[in-house]
């Protein structure tokens, strides 16, 4: 989604809370945007990040919110709600008319087995002995 976007993973203690993995997404992704937006003769999305970013203490460049919501999935029919709600909302959205057709969805890995865009489990479905959390992520 051009504003936001979600995605379930599993949550392994051993490489840190679904806290620290967001953390360290967001600061990777935020880097590698601004990175590519600052080479660009257009720096208007640049100067936007950095003007929201005044004022804040330990900022010098802000891209996303500082919270997100999460919430554990704890069954199999959760796990399909909230798979078909991401797969639907670029379709909701008006971006495509079917959801294989969003660039960055996983139904392109479902439907048409395409992994060239995002690398997914497609086999995964369900609970097993590790967290799943759904993960809502706003600029």
């Amino acid at each position: 989604m051009p504003s936001h976007f979600h995605w379930i993973l599993i949550v392994n203690p051993k490489y840190g809370t679904i806290s620290d993995i967001m953390k360290d997404i967001k600061k990777f992704t935020a880097w590698q945007i601004f990175d590519t937006q600052s080479e660009n003769k257009d720096r208007t999305l640049f100067h936007t990040f950095k003007e929201s970013a005044e004022g804040l203490k330990d900022q010098t460049k802000k891209l996303w919110m500082r919270r997100f919501d999460d919430e554990v999935i704890r069954n199999q029919q959760m796990f399909w709600a909230k798979l078909n709600y991401i797969h639907n909302n670029p379709v909701k959205a008006g971006l495509v008319s079917k959801a294989e057709d969003y660039k960055y969805s996983s139904a392109r890995n479902y439907i048409n087995g395409d992994h060239s865009i995002l690398e997914v489990d497609i086999e995964y479905a369900g609970i097993k002995d590790v967290v799943n959390v759904y993960v809502t992520v706003r600029p």
